[in-house]
Protein backbone atom coordinates (compact mmCIF):
# COMPACT_ATOMS: atom_id res chain seq x y z
CA UNK A 1 0.00 0.00 0.00
CA UNK A 2 1.53 3.41 -0.83
CA UNK A 3 1.94 5.84 1.66
CA UNK A 4 -0.24 8.55 0.44
CA UNK A 5 -3.21 5.35 0.38
CA UNK A 6 -1.78 4.23 4.22
CA UNK A 7 -2.31 7.75 5.27
CA UNK A 8 -5.62 8.05 3.99
CA UNK A 9 -6.94 4.97 5.50
CA UNK A 10 -5.95 6.18 8.53
CA UNK A 11 -7.02 9.22 8.60
CA UNK A 12 -10.38 7.58 7.79
CA UNK A 13 -10.38 5.08 10.60
CA UNK A 14 -9.62 8.59 13.04
CA UNK A 15 -12.70 10.67 11.60
CA UNK A 16 -14.83 7.12 12.19
CA UNK A 17 -13.46 6.79 15.66
CA UNK A 18 -14.38 10.07 16.34
CA UNK A 19 -17.66 10.24 14.92
CA UNK A 20 -18.19 6.83 16.96
CA UNK A 21 -16.73 8.45 20.04
CA UNK A 22 -19.15 11.68 19.13
CA UNK A 23 -22.49 9.52 18.98
CA UNK A 24 -21.75 7.66 22.08
CA UNK A 25 -24.69 8.18 24.48
CA UNK A 26 -23.61 8.76 28.10
CA UNK A 27 -26.01 7.23 30.68
CA UNK A 28 -25.55 8.78 33.99
CA UNK A 29 -26.76 6.74 36.61
CA UNK A 30 -27.39 7.93 40.15
CA UNK A 31 -27.94 4.97 42.65
CA UNK A 32 -26.72 2.72 46.01
CA UNK A 33 -23.44 2.03 46.20
CA UNK A 34 -23.38 -2.36 44.93
CA UNK A 35 -25.76 -1.57 42.58
CA UNK A 36 -23.62 -1.05 39.38
CA UNK A 37 -20.51 -3.24 39.95
CA UNK A 38 -17.83 -3.17 37.23
CA UNK A 39 -18.20 -6.24 36.38
CA UNK A 40 -21.92 -5.55 34.91
CA UNK A 41 -21.08 -1.94 34.10
CA UNK A 42 -18.14 -3.32 31.71
CA UNK A 43 -20.79 -6.30 29.97
CA UNK A 44 -23.57 -3.52 29.48
CA UNK A 45 -20.90 -1.35 27.56
CA UNK A 46 -19.49 -4.00 25.93
CA UNK A 47 -23.08 -5.04 24.40
CA UNK A 48 -24.09 -1.45 23.71
CA UNK A 49 -20.77 -0.02 22.53
CA UNK A 50 -22.61 3.20 21.89
CA UNK A 51 -23.16 3.92 25.56
CA UNK A 52 -21.16 5.18 28.33
CA UNK A 53 -22.07 4.50 31.92
CA UNK A 54 -21.58 7.08 33.99
CA UNK A 55 -22.19 6.13 38.02
CA UNK A 56 -23.20 8.33 41.33
CA UNK A 57 -23.14 6.35 44.15
CA UNK A 58 -25.60 8.06 47.00
CA UNK A 59 -28.81 7.41 49.65
CA UNK A 60 -32.18 8.60 49.70
CA UNK A 61 -31.87 11.72 50.93
CA UNK A 62 -28.75 12.86 48.63
CA UNK A 63 -30.91 11.55 45.72
CA UNK A 64 -33.65 13.58 46.08
CA UNK A 65 -32.05 16.67 47.45
CA UNK A 66 -29.61 16.18 44.00
CA UNK A 67 -32.64 16.09 41.98
CA UNK A 68 -34.92 18.56 43.79
CA UNK A 69 -31.51 20.82 43.39
CA UNK A 70 -31.05 20.82 39.47
CA UNK A 71 -34.70 20.15 39.07
CA UNK A 72 -34.30 16.73 38.19
CA UNK A 73 -31.63 17.01 35.27
CA UNK A 74 -27.84 15.57 35.57
CA UNK A 75 -29.16 12.13 35.62
CA UNK A 76 -30.57 10.08 33.74
CA UNK A 77 -31.90 7.08 35.83
CA UNK A 78 -32.07 7.37 39.78
CA UNK A 79 -32.83 4.61 42.24
CA UNK A 80 -34.63 5.52 45.27
CA UNK A 81 -36.96 3.25 47.69
CA UNK A 82 -40.50 2.84 46.95
CA UNK A 83 -41.44 5.19 49.46
CA UNK A 84 -39.40 7.81 48.55
CA UNK A 85 -41.00 8.82 45.09
CA UNK A 86 -44.69 10.11 45.79
CA UNK A 87 -43.98 13.04 48.24
CA UNK A 88 -40.99 14.01 46.32
CA UNK A 89 -42.53 13.80 42.79
CA UNK A 90 -45.60 15.57 44.46
CA UNK A 91 -43.61 18.46 46.07
CA UNK A 92 -40.86 18.81 43.75
CA UNK A 93 -41.68 17.01 40.06
CA UNK A 94 -38.52 15.34 39.51
CA UNK A 95 -39.54 12.11 37.94
CA UNK A 96 -41.31 11.54 34.40
CA UNK A 97 -43.77 8.85 33.91
CA UNK A 98 -42.14 5.13 33.19
CA UNK A 99 -43.34 3.78 29.41
CA UNK A 100 -43.86 0.33 31.06
CA UNK A 101 -43.84 -0.96 27.02
CA UNK A 102 -40.71 -0.71 27.30
CA UNK A 103 -39.41 -2.39 30.30
CA UNK A 104 -39.37 -6.62 30.06
CA UNK A 105 -42.00 -6.85 32.89
CA UNK A 106 -41.78 -10.48 32.73
CA UNK A 107 -38.11 -10.34 34.09
CA UNK A 108 -39.94 -8.62 37.33
CA UNK A 109 -42.01 -10.28 40.20
CA UNK A 110 -45.35 -9.21 39.77
CA UNK A 111 -46.29 -8.50 43.49
CA UNK A 112 -43.48 -6.25 43.98
CA UNK A 113 -44.40 -4.76 40.65
CA UNK A 114 -47.98 -4.54 42.30
CA UNK A 115 -46.60 -2.99 45.53
CA UNK A 116 -44.34 0.07 43.73
CA UNK A 117 -46.98 0.60 41.70
CA UNK A 118 -49.40 1.17 44.71
CA UNK A 119 -46.85 3.76 45.99
CA UNK A 120 -45.73 5.26 42.83
CA UNK A 121 -48.98 5.93 40.60
CA UNK A 122 -49.67 9.60 40.16
CA UNK A 123 -52.83 10.69 38.37
CA UNK A 124 -52.90 6.79 36.60
CA UNK A 125 -49.00 7.31 35.77
CA UNK A 126 -46.14 4.94 37.14
CA UNK A 127 -43.46 6.54 38.01
CA UNK A 128 -40.97 3.59 39.15
CA UNK A 129 -40.45 -0.73 38.86
CA UNK A 130 -38.86 -2.76 41.89
CA UNK A 131 -35.06 -3.49 41.75
CA UNK A 132 -33.84 -5.22 44.88
CA UNK A 133 -35.35 -5.62 47.92
CA UNK A 134 -34.67 -6.11 51.50
CA UNK A 135 -35.44 -5.57 55.27
CA UNK A 136 -34.06 -3.43 57.97
CA UNK A 137 -33.80 -5.06 61.20
CA UNK A 138 -30.39 -5.92 63.29
CA UNK A 139 -27.70 -8.00 63.26
CA UNK A 140 -25.91 -10.04 66.52
CA UNK A 141 -23.30 -12.13 66.97
CA UNK A 142 -25.85 -15.18 68.49
CA UNK A 143 -22.66 -16.65 70.72
CA UNK A 144 -22.64 -12.97 72.17
CA UNK A 145 -26.22 -11.99 72.33
CA UNK A 146 -28.21 -15.36 71.64
CA UNK A 147 -31.45 -14.02 73.18
CA UNK A 148 -31.67 -10.21 70.96
CA UNK A 149 -34.86 -9.89 69.25
CA UNK A 150 -36.13 -6.58 69.77
CA UNK A 151 -35.18 -2.96 68.85
CA UNK A 152 -35.27 -2.34 72.32
CA UNK A 153 -32.37 -4.70 73.12
CA UNK A 154 -29.91 -2.16 71.38
CA UNK A 155 -30.27 -0.56 74.53
CA UNK A 156 -30.30 -3.62 76.79
CA UNK A 157 -27.40 -2.80 79.42
CA UNK A 158 -25.85 -6.60 79.06
CA UNK A 159 -24.52 -5.41 75.72
CA UNK A 160 -23.50 -1.72 77.32
CA UNK A 161 -20.44 -0.34 75.25
CA UNK A 162 -21.17 -3.39 72.25
CA UNK A 163 -24.05 -1.89 70.02
CA UNK A 164 -24.32 0.19 67.63
CA UNK A 165 -26.96 1.96 65.22
CA UNK A 166 -27.09 3.90 62.19
CA UNK A 167 -28.72 7.74 63.29
CA UNK A 168 -31.45 7.40 60.09
CA UNK A 169 -35.15 7.47 60.08
CA UNK A 170 -34.96 3.38 60.55
CA UNK A 171 -33.95 3.32 63.77
CA UNK A 172 -36.40 5.75 64.83
CA UNK A 173 -39.52 3.54 63.39
CA UNK A 174 -37.98 0.24 64.82
CA UNK A 175 -37.37 1.72 67.91
CA UNK A 176 -41.40 3.55 67.44
CA UNK A 177 -42.92 -0.11 66.62
CA UNK A 178 -40.99 -1.80 69.56
CA UNK A 179 -41.98 0.61 71.97
CA UNK A 180 -45.77 -0.07 70.76
CA UNK A 181 -46.51 2.35 68.44
CA UNK A 182 -47.27 2.33 64.64
CA UNK A 183 -45.48 5.35 63.05
CA UNK A 184 -46.73 4.46 59.28
CA UNK A 185 -50.15 4.52 60.65
CA UNK A 186 -49.71 8.04 62.37
CA UNK A 187 -48.22 9.71 59.44
CA UNK A 188 -51.23 11.54 58.97
CA UNK A 189 -51.47 12.73 62.30
CA UNK A 190 -48.69 15.26 62.65
CA UNK A 191 -49.33 15.79 66.34
CA UNK A 192 -49.45 12.64 66.93
CA UNK A 193 -46.26 11.77 64.76
CA UNK A 194 -44.28 14.47 67.08
CA UNK A 195 -45.74 12.60 70.07
CA UNK A 196 -44.49 9.41 68.75
CA UNK A 197 -41.07 10.96 67.73
CA UNK A 198 -40.61 12.84 71.42
CA UNK A 199 -40.99 9.57 73.18
CA UNK A 200 -38.66 7.61 70.33
CA UNK A 201 -35.98 10.54 71.05
CA UNK A 202 -36.11 10.41 74.43
CA UNK A 203 -35.43 6.40 74.60
CA UNK A 204 -32.54 7.13 72.00
CA UNK A 205 -30.96 9.60 74.23
CA UNK A 206 -30.89 7.75 77.14
CA UNK A 207 -29.52 4.75 75.09
CA UNK A 208 -26.71 6.87 73.88
CA UNK A 209 -23.92 5.12 77.02
CA UNK A 210 -25.12 1.93 75.35
CA UNK A 211 -24.20 2.55 71.75
CA UNK A 212 -20.43 1.47 71.41
CA UNK A 213 -20.38 4.13 67.67
CA UNK A 214 -23.22 5.10 65.42
CA UNK A 215 -22.13 3.31 61.76
CA UNK A 216 -22.56 5.83 58.85
CA UNK A 217 -21.85 2.66 56.10
CA UNK A 218 -21.24 -0.83 55.67
CA UNK A 219 -17.61 -1.37 55.72
CA UNK A 220 -17.94 0.49 58.78
CA UNK A 221 -20.33 -1.54 60.19
CA UNK A 222 -18.90 -5.07 59.07
CA UNK A 223 -15.24 -3.94 60.52
CA UNK A 224 -16.86 -3.33 63.87
CA UNK A 225 -19.00 -6.75 63.85
CA UNK A 226 -16.17 -8.94 62.52
CA UNK A 227 -13.68 -7.71 65.22
CA UNK A 228 -16.17 -8.55 67.88
CA UNK A 229 -16.04 -4.46 69.32
CA UNK A 230 -19.70 -4.67 68.47
CA UNK A 231 -22.19 -7.77 69.23
CA UNK A 232 -25.70 -6.31 68.09
CA UNK A 233 -26.15 -3.88 65.81
CA UNK A 234 -29.36 -2.13 63.79
CA UNK A 235 -28.81 -3.25 60.07
CA UNK A 236 -29.47 -3.76 56.56
CA UNK A 237 -29.82 -7.59 56.18
CA UNK A 238 -28.14 -7.62 53.37
CA UNK A 239 -24.78 -6.57 55.57
CA UNK A 240 -25.75 -9.39 57.36
CA UNK A 241 -26.02 -11.71 54.64
CA UNK A 242 -22.59 -11.03 53.87
CA UNK A 243 -21.11 -11.07 56.93
CA UNK A 244 -22.57 -14.57 57.70
CA UNK A 245 -20.29 -16.03 55.22
CA UNK A 246 -17.25 -14.48 57.10
CA UNK A 247 -18.42 -15.60 60.83
CA UNK A 248 -21.55 -17.27 60.52
CA UNK A 249 -22.07 -16.70 64.16
CA UNK A 250 -23.55 -13.30 62.77
CA UNK A 251 -26.90 -13.14 61.80
CA UNK A 252 -29.52 -11.57 60.55
CA UNK A 253 -32.16 -10.92 63.53
CA UNK A 254 -35.88 -9.97 62.27
CA UNK A 255 -36.92 -7.35 65.39
CA UNK A 256 -40.22 -9.42 66.83
CA UNK A 257 -42.44 -6.62 65.76
CA UNK A 258 -41.12 -6.97 61.58
CA UNK A 259 -38.30 -6.27 60.03
CA UNK A 260 -38.94 -3.24 58.02
CA UNK A 261 -38.69 -4.10 54.04
CA UNK A 262 -38.18 -1.71 51.60
CA UNK A 263 -37.92 -2.11 47.85
CA UNK A 264 -35.27 -0.08 45.69
CA UNK A 265 -36.95 1.20 42.50
CA UNK A 266 -35.92 2.25 39.24
CA UNK A 267 -36.54 5.74 38.09
CA UNK A 268 -36.12 8.20 35.46
CA UNK A 269 -35.22 11.83 36.39
CA UNK A 270 -37.72 14.37 34.76
CA UNK A 271 -34.80 15.89 32.96
CA UNK A 272 -32.90 12.75 31.62
CA UNK A 273 -31.43 12.74 28.53
CA UNK A 274 -30.93 8.92 27.83
CA UNK A 275 -34.38 7.47 28.07
CA UNK A 276 -33.66 4.75 25.82
CA UNK A 277 -30.37 3.96 27.44
CA UNK A 278 -31.97 3.82 30.54
CA UNK A 279 -34.18 1.22 29.74
CA UNK A 280 -31.37 -0.93 28.34
CA UNK A 281 -29.87 -0.69 31.52
CA UNK A 282 -32.80 -1.63 33.32
CA UNK A 283 -33.87 -4.42 31.13
CA UNK A 284 -30.19 -5.71 30.91
CA UNK A 285 -29.95 -5.88 35.15
CA UNK A 286 -33.13 -8.21 35.63
CA UNK A 287 -32.15 -11.17 33.10
CA UNK A 288 -31.12 -13.77 35.36
CA UNK A 289 -27.48 -14.16 34.37
CA UNK A 290 -26.87 -10.51 35.54
CA UNK A 291 -29.10 -10.55 38.23
CA UNK A 292 -26.75 -13.24 39.91
CA UNK A 293 -23.85 -10.97 38.85
CA UNK A 294 -25.47 -8.05 41.01
CA UNK A 295 -26.67 -10.50 44.12
CA UNK A 296 -23.45 -11.44 44.21
CA UNK A 297 -22.54 -7.58 44.64
CA UNK A 298 -25.51 -6.66 47.04
CA UNK A 299 -26.61 -9.11 49.04
CA UNK A 300 -30.16 -8.51 48.63
CA UNK A 301 -33.00 -10.09 46.79
CA UNK A 302 -33.72 -8.80 43.45
CA UNK A 303 -37.34 -8.09 42.28
CA UNK A 304 -37.04 -11.15 40.09
CA UNK A 305 -38.92 -14.54 40.05
CA UNK A 306 -36.77 -17.09 41.97
CA UNK A 307 -34.73 -14.29 43.34
CA UNK A 308 -33.80 -16.51 46.20
CA UNK A 309 -32.28 -19.17 43.65
CA UNK A 310 -30.18 -16.51 41.73
CA UNK A 311 -28.32 -16.02 44.89
CA UNK A 312 -24.81 -17.08 45.81
CA UNK A 313 -24.90 -20.22 48.21
CA UNK A 314 -23.38 -18.51 50.94
CA UNK A 315 -25.92 -15.28 50.75
CA UNK A 316 -28.46 -17.71 50.08
CA UNK A 317 -27.74 -19.70 53.67
CA UNK A 318 -27.82 -16.32 55.64
CA UNK A 319 -31.28 -15.27 54.68
CA UNK A 320 -32.30 -19.10 55.27
CA UNK A 321 -30.35 -18.45 58.63
CA UNK A 322 -32.51 -14.96 58.85
CA UNK A 323 -35.70 -15.59 58.41
CA UNK A 324 -38.40 -18.06 59.08
CA UNK A 325 -41.93 -17.85 57.11
CA UNK A 326 -43.26 -16.17 60.17
CA UNK A 327 -40.54 -13.61 59.65
CA UNK A 328 -41.51 -12.60 56.23
CA UNK A 329 -45.54 -13.07 57.09
CA UNK A 330 -44.41 -10.05 59.79
CA UNK A 331 -42.07 -7.78 57.65
CA UNK A 332 -43.37 -4.15 57.70
CA UNK A 333 -43.10 -2.62 54.18
CA UNK A 334 -42.56 1.35 54.55
CA UNK A 335 -45.24 3.17 53.67
CA UNK A 336 -45.39 6.82 51.26
CA UNK A 337 -43.57 9.44 53.27
CA UNK A 338 -46.25 12.62 53.47
CA UNK A 339 -44.35 15.80 52.52
CA UNK A 340 -43.20 17.22 56.17
CA UNK A 341 -42.37 14.22 57.77
CA UNK A 342 -38.73 13.63 57.09
CA UNK A 343 -38.46 17.59 58.43
CA UNK A 344 -39.58 16.18 61.80
CA UNK A 345 -37.72 13.48 61.44
CA UNK A 346 -34.52 15.04 61.02
CA UNK A 347 -35.01 17.49 63.59
CA UNK A 348 -34.94 14.30 66.45
CA UNK A 349 -32.12 12.83 64.95
CA UNK A 350 -30.01 16.09 64.91
CA UNK A 351 -31.62 16.23 69.19
CA UNK A 352 -30.31 13.09 69.51
CA UNK A 353 -27.37 13.43 67.73
CA UNK A 354 -26.72 16.46 69.93
CA UNK A 355 -26.75 15.19 73.17
CA UNK A 356 -24.75 14.58 75.59
CA UNK A 357 -24.11 11.10 76.99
Amino acid sequence: MKLGTKLLAATTMMVAASVTLAQAENLRILTWGSYAPEELVKKFEAENPDIKVEVTFSNNEEMIAKLRATGGTGYDLAQPSHDRIYAAQVEYNIYKPLDLSKINMDQLSPNLVEGVKANTTIDGEVYAVPHQWGTSGMMANVKEAPEAKSWLDLCNPEYKGRTSMRLRRTILLGMGFAMGMDPFALYEDKDAYQDMLDKVTAKLIECKDNIKTYWTGGDDLSALMLSGEVVLSETWDSTAFKLYGENQDIHFIPPETGALAWIDTFAIPRGGEADDAAYKWINFVTKPENVKIMSAATGALAAVPDAMSLLPDDKRAAVEAGFTEADMDNLKFFANIPPGIEDMEGLALERIKAASN
